[in-house]
């Protein structure tokens, strides 16, 4: 496993997201949260992933609660990296301390490696939010501090508001969104700092398994990536995922987490629906391929452009109301109606 060291922390390259772990939105089931997600958190850990990003929100604690329980079972916890975020409603300092230990207590453990703000809340300066969040730094509660969502300038007001280092950057960021590239990942490149890489396969899209004429049927049936118009002008980006994959035997998933990694100070978070696609997301970060498949895979990139979220508005209202339609339509429509 290949492994980014910045400002004292070293982490995998190839981390887990655990949004899934308990989460009812993404349709996964009992079976994933009580079986299959700690199966994940075991191999990955078998691997050499050390690299754990969770969060609060997810599954309203559930996930942190199936990581906590799997590291502690397993006393695997020293082994693991664990990374989670807090949601700035309130960000003085009493609450974020008191959201930070009910996190470590779903956890099971008695520091967090990384702990992050997973949006800037704009009704409060970021110098207040970074400022509660140090204190537990200083308490030995957390050990490094880090923001997701954060813009290269706000995130650079973080630091100024510790007066020391925020470790990281938790951003959405893949070859369908490479405005990282442009300034943030320089720019942690110089600072000894990590761009972390949230929905790196563009939640599914980069995997080349979808079309116009294969939609996903979850929640990402209403993001504009999943609209035909978006999957029709996807596909010279597919197809050079699929080709590269191809001639080094791999997956275009792989490829597009490789190229992902392939830029130093950045680690990529993917999810994982199973064991086995734990397997091959962690085997991405051995990949490597040559310079004209870079040029050509930033060429398709560079050229694939979405419907803005104005245009896309109808398709995406049509897709969710087809989406109730066919929930209602399910099996138990007929007992809802009184039939």
């Amino acid at each position: 496993m290949k492994f980014v060291e910045a400002a004292g922390a070293r982490v995998s390259a190839i981390g887990v997201g655990t949004w899934q772990f308990g989460a009812r939105e993404w349709g996964y089931g009992e079976e994933y949260a009580l079986k299959t997600a700690g199966q994940i958190v075991r191999r990955a850990l078998e691997l050499g992933i050390n690299l754990f990003d969770t969060a609060e929100i997810y599954g309203m604690g559930r996930s942190e609660r199936i990581l906590g329980d799997t590291l502690e079972v397993q006393d695997w916890r020293d082994r693991a990296f664990l990374a989670t975020k807090f949601w700035p409603v309130l960000p003085t300092a009493a609450m974020v301390a008191q959201r930070a230990r009910a996190s470590a207590a779903r956890l099971q453990t008695d520091r967090i490696d990384l702990y992050q703000a997973h949006w800037p809340n704009p009704m409060f300066p970021t110098r207040m939010v970074l400022s509660s969040m140090r204190e537990l730094q200083e308490s030995g509660l957390v050990t490094h501090l880090g923001v997701s969502n954060y813009g290269l300038s706000r995130w650079k007001e973080a630091e100024s508001a510790v007066g020391g280092p925020v470790l990281s950057n938790q951003v959405s960021f893949s070859l369908v969104n490479r405005k990282p590239l442009r300034e943030m990942v320089p720019w942690a490149q110089a600072n000894d700092r990590i761009v972390i890489a949230y929905s790196p396969l563009a939640q599914g899209l980069l995997g080349g398994r979808y079309d116009e004429d294969n939609r996903p049927s979850d929640l990402r049936s209403a993001n504009r990536l999943f609209l035909p118009e978006s999957l029709r002008a996807a596909r010279p980006l597919i197809d050079s995922l699929r080709d590269i994959a191809k001639a080094h035997e791999a997956r275009p998933a792989q490829v597009a987490l490789a190229w992902l990694i392939s830029h130093p100070n950045v680690v990529a978070i993917p999810g994982a629906s199973s064991v086995e696609q734990l397997e091959s997301n962690a085997a991405a970060a051995d990949l490597e391929f040559s310079e004209s498949d870079q040029a050509r895979l930033t060429e398709t990139s560079e050229a694939f452009v979405p419907p803005s979220p104005l245009a896309a508005a109808p398709g995406i209202l049509k897709s969710l109301v087809g989406r109730m339609s066919n929930r209602w339509r399910g099996p138990g429509a007929l007992r809802r109606s009184g039939r």
